[in-house]
């Protein structure tokens, strides 16, 4: 199996979710800019974006997808049992996706991608108010359970918290949502995290 992407990247999520499952696979250092536009990349994924998945004869594009196809063939409990829980999960998935993810990016490029003299304090001010509505949905689901579907930590909670994590980075304050902010702290100290993190 390879996976190409580079930590510094939303193929973080993947490199994550491939040693949370404890595949053998190769991790192919390439980069979003220049390497991931490379003739031979653009086989694999024509996106011209990273990460990619090849398992044999599976070729895979888009971390989530990547990670649910892992957590599936080879995550055992990662991956919900039952088609309710199998649906939660991909909801909050793609919600990590439609709810979150443009507040995140925003605040992150703006207080530490982009030189000082580009930030947009106003952008960062506007994506973190817009940012409070889901915050509070999410901290709501998590005040009676441990993790998104119940007791145990799923692919639900490795995708959604491999979205929400860069809040952490970009220093968003999540003081006001304490069940969130535990939740977020369980998945981010998991050992899998940890190997990833040291690729």
């Amino acid at each position: 199996m390879k996976l190409y992407g580079i930590p510094a990247s939303r193929a973080f999520r993947s490199i994550w979710a491939a040693e949370e499952v404890g595949v053998d696979y190769e991790l192919v250092p390439t980069h979003f800019v220049g390497d991931s536009k490379k003739p031979e990349y653009l086989q694999i994924n024509p996106n011209g974006r990273i990460p990619a998945l090849v398992d044999d004869d599976v070729v895979l594009f888009e971390s989530m997808a990547i990670n649910l196809y892992l957590a599936k063939k080879y995550g055992g409990k990662l991956y919900p049992a039952d088609a309710a829980d199998e649906a939660r999960a991909i909801q909050w998935t793609l919600w990590g996706m439609t709810e979150v993810e443009d507040s995140l990016i925003q605040i992150f490029v703006n207080k530490i991608m982009l030189p000082e003299e580009q930030r947009d304090s106003a952008l960062v001010a506007s994506a973190t108010e817009k940012l409070q509505r889901p915050l509070a949905v999410l901290d709501a689901h998590l005040a009676k359970r441990d993790y998104l579907l119940g007791s145990d930590f799923t692919i639900a909670d490795l995708n959604l918290a491999g979205t929400v994590a860069t809040g952490s980075i970009a220093e968003v304050d999540f003081s006001e949502f304490g069940n969130a902010a535990r939740w977020l702290s369980a998945c981010t100290g998991r050992p899998a995290l940890a190997r990833a993190r040291a690729k």
